[in-house]
């Protein structure tokens, strides 16, 4: 066994059946490890510098368990658990990484901008809820053009069930899908089938329960409220080890369980006024790790503080992430395709802030946020399309509605087509909520599983507080139910049925453009000419490519829009329209090529892509 050397906390076995045993908690007075073997042993740890205790211990196996007994009191579980066979309230157990023959020696990654991204929450993407049952599914994916799935939050929550944002143990992999061993054969046969593996880390908050780290030293700060209380302690006294415990965790991903990525939850409640953010830190000991396994491995943000500085390098006084999340361009889409205007989405809703958000990347970029009553963000132009993702739905927009219901509920099958093809032509890397594909009519519905039922009430009136902003009717479905949970698991058969198997064959057909034409390549703000009509709901654009062009009309209008196309210098082909009969559309006039000036019309609810070479 080889020991794990990047790690200071949690239960490392060393290469001689020996486990080391490291904790941080800077103002405690005793720790004892409490080994739970047939015949129970309890050791001492000893006090190190800047507040980490250590102990190492003879014949301890894979699987012991054990807790911490602090200043003689109480015991408890690990912070840094890397297992927690019996849930958040139990002891924590020794994992093996070693133990694990991993058959991905030929893997090294994919170029981000050849990311097609398939976002997924184990417990609703099969009906079983493992990653064990997950791997049937990869060969769909494969087939479907998918480069890469991102997984919701593995990290031990309370319970069965949860979308996993409630994690109080984030280096332990959540039991009821299946813990470490299931995750690492996820892993795997991802990398075997030639898929990419994000992983979605909360790093910005700790769940309400079963969260034992505030036993052990300051993890929390009351200088920082975030929606979910007191914020993690990046800048407050004693900080130093909560840093490390959360960059060491990145790295703990991507070593152990060869994760590619990590989407970074709510960058923006993560609060660090330090001279090096976090993020900064973050960055470079991931890039550190790269250079040492010889591949790359990438951070995506999710962040709605439109700052550029998130992507830029340290150099320039950034914090060097490779990619963020692009709320405008999902605001921006979802209101032309709904007509909705509540809450944020007040601030979109027009032609011209699509158009915006595919020339500018945000659509507020020091400008002046209705919504927010100020000026919000800043210029990102400079930088390239591919390190922003950008979706047409997400577990966000889907689920945080009060009845979760997906696009396929609020909007017509043409506008479904539409949506589709201006997300995964875009020059941004694309993003697909699970199901969306052929159609889920299955909500994605926000769902728990906490034991105490005064928390259980909480999260019920914070949920009703929430929508009030969206002036949504009625009460949200309870969380704590198992039927709200069941709800919201994929149909797969719909897939081979109707409007359903039309579509998915569509976002096919899509991706293999997408592939073919090198949609994904890296665009400039002088490769895009962007253009829009709000009378006639038009949005449309012509850009360069590595190998010819295209140009690309949307027609948001539920009537036909004429546009006049000028003379081009050679002529345009027609790649793909979503209004002909082949997608079960109402029918199209628009030419198979484009050699002269002409006025083409498109069809309602409708997408079309000519091409050059």
């Amino acid at each position: 066994m080889m020991a794990n050397t990047d790690l200071q906390i949690g239960a490392v076995l060393q290469a001689d059946q020996r486990c080391r045993f490291g904790l941080w908690g800077p103002e405690l007075q005793s720790v004892e490890l409490q080994l739970l073997l047939p015949q129970a042993v309890t050791v001492p740890l000893k006090p190190g510098d800047r507040g980490f205790w250590s102990v190492t211990v003879d014949g301890v196996a894979p699987g012991t368990q054990y807790r911490y007994r602090l200043n003689g009191d109480s015991a408890y579980p690990d912070p840094a658990s890397q297992y927690q066979p019996q849930g958040v309230h139990g002891p924590s157990a020794v994992v093996d990484h070693s133990a694990y023959d991993w058959g991905d020696g030929a893997w090294g990654n994919i170029p981000l901008p050849d990311y097609v991204i398939y976002e997924l929450h184990v417990g609703t993407f099969t009906p079983q809820g493992s990653f064990e049952a997950a791997i049937a599914r990869l060969p769909d994916l494969k087939a479907l053009g998918i480069s890469a799935i991102e997984i919701m939050p593995v990290a031990q929550f309370p319970g069965q069930r949860n979308w996993g944002y409630d994690g109080v143990f984030p280096y332990a992999v959540q039991t009821s899908y299946g813990g470490p061993a299931g995750l690492k054969r996820l892993v795997d046969a991802c990398h075997q089938q030639g898929l990419a593996v994000i992983l979605d880390v909360v790093y910005n908050h700790f769940g309400p329960e079963g969260n034992y780290s505030g036993c052990y030293g300051p993890y929390i700060t009351q200088k920082y409220n975030t929606p979910w209380g007191g914020a993690i302690n990046f800048d407050d006294a004693w900080c130093d080890g909560v840093r490390q415990f959360v960059v060491q965790n990145a790295l703990y991903w991507l070593r152990h369980y060869h994760i590619d990525g990590l989407r970074l939850d709510a960058i923006h409640a993560i609060y660090d006024f330090g001279a090096k953010h976090l993020l900064a830190e973050m960055a470079e000991a991931v890039a550190a790790l790269s250079a040492q396994l010889h591949k790359p491995h990438y951070l995506i943000a999710e962040s709605d503080l439109n700052d550029s500085r998130i992507l830029r390098p340290a150099e320039q006084g950034g914090y060097g992430i490779d990619a963020q999340w692009s709320d405008d361009f999902h605001h921006a889409l979802h209101t032309l395709l709904t007509q909705e205007d509540n809450g944020y989405y007040q601030d979109f809703g027009s032609c011209q802030a699509l158009a915006k958000a595919l020339r500018d990347r945000y659509v507020y970029n020091g400008t002046y946020s209705p919504f927010r009553r100020r000026r919000h963000g800043n210029s990102a132009t400079d930088l390239p399309t591919t390190q922003f993702v950008v979706c047409a739905q997400n577990h966000d927009q889907v689920g945080n509605r009060m009845l979760g219901e997906r696009l396929s509920q609020l909007v017509p099958f043409e506008a479904l087509k539409l949506a589709a093809a201006v997300t995964l032509t875009s020059p941004f890397v694309p993003l697909l909520f699970m199901g969306e594909e052929y159609g889920e009519t299955a909500p994605f519905l926000y769902f728990i599983d906490h034991g105490d039922p005064d928390l259980v009430q909480a999260v019920f009136q914070g949920r009703k507080r929430e929508f009030k902003d969206f002036h949504a009717i009625g009460e949200p479905p309870p969380a704590h139910e198992e039927a709200t949970f069941q709800q919201s698991t994929l149909n797969w058969d719909l897939r081979h049925q109707g409007h359903h198997k039309t579509l998915w064959q569509y976002y096919q057909q899509l991706l293999t453009l997408r592939k073919q034409l090198k949609l994904g390549a890296p665009a400039w703000a002088d490769d895009m000419q962007v253009g829009y009509d709000d009378a006639k709901g038009l949005v449309y654009y012509q850009r360069s490519l590595p190998q010819g062009s295209v140009l690309v009309v949307m027609n948001f209008n539920p009537t036909q829009s004429a546009i006049a196309v000028a003379p081009p210098r050679q002529p345009w082909y027609l790649g793909i329209d979503s209004a002909t009969a082949a997608w079960q559309g109402p029918g199209s006039s628009l030419p198979p090529a484009i050699a002269v000036s002409q006025t083409i019309v498109l069809a309602p609810l409708s997408f079309a892509l000519y091409k050059r070479n």
